[in-house]
């Protein structure tokens, strides 16, 4: 019986479809998560590297073999261990997803004028700032160690929150829908070698909690008035008043 007279005589069911995308979506989820970034790289070189078994047993290459057999079986350690942080951020996510966030209490949108507002003013003052606004994804890990505030957010207390000689204002602020959950708050800094990332520490912490959250990270350098935002591991610097506002309510909604 030949490959064509095999197709035929499969019986292909409605289970076998469900199958088959629970497997193209988890995939998919997958290289989404790892694109762009040097996972991807190095996802490309175990795949090279566990090819090599295969085919070395194709030419019957007996030492090849040998030694590629023996890099598969240590290969499920190594991939844990290299893609500890995108492992971590794939499952932090998920506790995010759509269904977990339904059954969230909603208090009300981000009320973007206000955050442009102050970050216009900051900007015009040359103070700097780091506003972290929470997407489908908890940050209450985030709020260890910081100080609480559960506070109406306004263009006024987000503006005195920052303004130099205040206890909070080297810290970041971490935005609940419209609300100000708490200040002063420490962000994991990235490990990726960039030269863009030479303006400081705020847009290192920035980028670095893009990269384990969902959430919408905004950045006022201090040394030049720019505002920046960062979301997804990407920083997107020198966006005017407009830009800013057009970014948060793509985002999320225009907002209370």
């Amino acid at each position: 019986m030949n490959l064509f007279d095999r197709l035929l005589t499969l019986q292909f069911t409605w289970r076998d479809a469900v199958d088959i995308i629970v497997v193209a979506v988890i995939i998919y989820s997958i290289l989404a998560l790892i694109r762009g970034t040097r996972a991807m790289q190095i996802s490309i070189g175990l795949m090279i590297l566990g090819s090599t078994f295969f085919i070395a047993r194709a030419f019957r290459l007996l030492a090849l073999e040998a030694i590629s057999r023996e890099i598969l079986f240590y290969l499920p350690f190594a991939v844990i261990v290299l893609f500890q942080a995108e492992i971590r951020r794939g499952l932090a996510r998920m506790g995010g997803n759509p269904l977990a966030s339904f059954f969230r209490r909603r208090r009300g949108g981000v009320p973007v004028e206000s955050i442009v507002n102050a970050c216009e003013i900051l900007a015009s003052k040359r103070i700097g700032a780091l506003i972290v606004i929470e997407g489908g994804q908890t940050l209450r890990s985030y709020e260890e160690g910081a100080r609480s505030i559960d506070g109406l957010l306004t263009t006024e207390l987000l503006v005195s929150i920052f303004t130099p000689g205040g206890p909070l204002h080297d810290g970041a602020v971490l935005v609940r829908e419209d609300r100000i959950a708490t200040a002063g708050a420490l962000l994991p800094l990235t490990s990726a070698d960039d030269p863009k990332l030479a303006h400081g520490t705020r847009h290192r912490a920035a980028l670095g909690l893009s990269e384990e959250t969902d959430a919408l990270i905004i950045v006022v350098s201090e040394e030049n008035g720019s505002v920046a935002t960062a979301s997804e591991g990407t920083l997107r610097e020198n966006l005017t008043r407009e830009s800013l506002h057009a970014e948060l309510v793509g985002r999320f909604g225009s907002g209370a």
